[in-house]
Order: C-alpha cells, then sequence, then structure tokens
C-alpha cells in the first residue's frame, strides 16, 4: 500500500524474501557475517547468496568481514545519480549514431559501382598547420576575382593589421573586396571597419555571423571545419560549383545585412540605427540587443529613447511605423 516501505524495494525490482531479508538485516548493521548469518538462522554461504540482489543495488554491502547496511535514502540517492550518468551518456551516444545516419544515408544513394562511368575527386583539402597569412598571400598571387568576406570576430585578431596590407595590395591591382561583420564590431572595432572602408571595402553589418568564410573569385573557399570560429582545421575548396553555391549564400546574406554609409563617407563612429529599428519591429529585448552590440543596457536604452525621439513617436511600435512611412526600413 502507498507508504509502505517495503513498496520503495519492490520498485527497485526486489523479489518479496529478498524485501523481507533486507529489513531483517537493518538492525544488524555492523555486524560479522558469521554472525548476521546466525542471526537469521543461515549458512554463511547460504546468506551471501540470498544477499546478492541486495548487494547488485547498493543496498547492503560487505566490508571485510562485516555487513552494512547504508540508510536507504542514500542508497537511492546514489542510484539515481548512477542512473542520471547512464541516461547522459546514453543520450550523448545517441546524438552520435543520430548524426550519423545522414552520412551513411548519403553514402548509400551512390549509384552501383557498375554503374558509374566516371569518379573524379573533389578539388580542395582539410588541412591544419601553415601561417593563414601567408596562405592568403599564396591564394591571391595565384588567382583572379573579388574577395568576399564573412567576419564574425577576425577584426579582434592581432594580425588584422597585416590582413588589412595583404587587402590593399590586392585592391590596388583592382580587386574589390566585400566584408560582412557583426553588429557589434561597430562599437568594438569602428577603427577596423573604418580602415577597411578608406581601403575601398565595402562593408555591411548584420545581427550576427554563423561563421568565419573568405571565397575569392571563382575558384577559391576557406572555411572552418566544422562551422565557426576556429582557425583550424580549415577546408579549403577550389570546386567551382561548391565555390559558386557558397557564393550565392554569401550573396543572401549581403542583401540582408545593412550598409554603414558613415563609413564609406569616412566619417565618424557609425550609429546602429538601422540595426536597433530592425530589432525593436522583431520584437526582440533590450538586453538581447544590448548583448549583439556589445555595450551596456543603459546604453542601449539611451539610444533607443534618442531613436524615438528623432521619429518623434512615443512608442516602439510607432518607431517602426514611421521608420517604414520615412524610408528607413
Amino acid at each position: 500500500m502507498a507508504g509502505d516501505p517495503s513498496s520503495v524495494l519492490a520498485a527497485l525490482g526486489l523479489a518479496r524474501d529478498a524485501e523481507q531479508l533486507y529489513f531483517r538485516l537493518v538492525p544488524v548493521s555492523g555486524h560479522t557475517l558469521v554472525g548476521v548469518a546466525r542471526l537469521v538462522q543461515e549458512r554463511p554461504e547460504g546468506l551471501l547468496r540470498a544477499l546478492a540482489p541486495l548487494q547488485e543495488r547498493g543496498l547492503v554491502a560487505l566490508d571485510g568481514e562485516r555487513l552494512v547496511v547504508p540508510p536507504l535514502a542514500e542508497v537511492l540517492s546514489e542510484l539515481v545519480r548512477k542512473e542520471s550518468q547512464q541516461a547522459a551518456t546514453s543520450a550523448a551516444r545517441l546524438r552520435e549514431l543520430a548524426n550519423a545516419v545522414p552520412h551513411l544515408v548519403a553514402a548509400a544513394t551512390r549509384p552501383d559501382e557498375d554503374d558509374l562511368t566516371e569518379i573524379r575527386p573533389l578539388d580542395g583539402e582539410l588541412s591544419s598547420g601553415g601561417n593563414p597569412l601567408e596562405l592568403l598571400q599564396l591564394m591571391l598571387r595565384t588567382s583572379r576575382g573579388d574577395m568576399l568576406w564573412l567576419r564574425p570576430d577576425a577584426w579582434a585578431m592581432p594580425r588584422e593589421s597585416r590582413v588589412s596590407t595583404v587587402l590593399a595590395e590586392a585592391m590596388a591591382t583592382g580587386r574589390r573586396s566585400r566584408a560582412i561583420y557583426p553588429v557589434r564590431a561597430l562599437t568594438e572595432a569602428p577603427d577596423a571597419l573604418r580602415t577597411r572602408a578608406q581601403l575601398g571595402e565595402q562593408v555591411r553589418v548584420m545581427s550576427e555571423l554563423p561563421t568565419r568564410m573568405f571565397i575569392l573569385g571563382d575558384a577559391h573557399a576557406v572555411l572552418p571545419e566544422p562551422l565557426g570560429y576556429a582557425d583550424e582545421p580549415r577546408i579549403h575548396v577550389r570546386q567551382r560549383s561548391i565555390v559558386s553555391a557558397l557564393t550565392l549564400w554569401f550573396e543572401l546574406l549581403w542583401a540582408r545585412a545593412a550598409p554603414v554609409p558613415e563609413l564609406e563617407s569616412g566619417q565618424g563612429r557609425p550609429d546602429e540605427r538601422q540595426f536597433l529599428l530592425e530589432q525593436l519591429m522583431a520584437g526582440v529585448t533590450d538586453e538581447v540587443i544590448a548583448r549583439k552590440l556589445g555595450i551596456g543596457l543603459r546604453t542601449v536604452r539611451r539610444r533607443i529613447s534618442a531613436l524615438m525621439t528623432e521619429l518623434g513617436v512615443d512608442t516602439r511600435f510607432q518607431a517602426g511605423v514611421e521608420a517604414v512611412r520615412r524610408g528607413w526600413l
């Protein structure tokens, strides 16, 4: 019945006789196995066999020659902990297996060997090591075409000034460069963006970027493996169809990103007016805006208030409507 201590042990899968034995052992915890066997009128070897299901669940333990019965609450707590660890391990393993399934399915979609008329490897490699700047210079020297960049964080790296030098040399030959930055770069690295803009690079910003990426013409694309912000390992793709697909993705992001006219005109630190309006229209909280911009919450609220004053409105909804009416969005 509910509240009966035996129901706890039954829930652990113990048979009735093992359950009864447990409660006979609780009062004699700490006695020797021989002494306990005598008290329960069993031979020591027979008692050991009967103890097996209790030992398996940690309900009793042998400490040398003595039989120990830990408090039931401690036993249950330890069982829960172990099961939690096993569940977490199983969940992680299941995720790994689930991630492997698409690759297995993809491999199974290949034509049969007898149906293949020609097999050629893709042009590219996965590699680590080497100097990224030297590799960039080599690509620029041995290829043609414009440069496209996704730069979620590279502007904060120590080699940024040397990359700008390489960029300037490439653009001096007539190449164009376009780069997308996260909007927080406007406040965290305005000088780096201004330097690139002064070199002639077209700069746009958007809320967040999923990865670094560099595309050179129609023959080179470099991305981290897996996608993200790491320098290596990296994938260097030279297969034109894949480079074209990545270029199309860049163009979609470019169309969504906001231009920064202040940079192109060489004026002071750019503001985040369009970004703020987009976030207000999307209903994003001030806390999230502050995190994306890399500035304080109080600063975000002050800038939103100033923007609403500029628009002559009282509410954030009205700010979005008025911005659309003025053509700001």
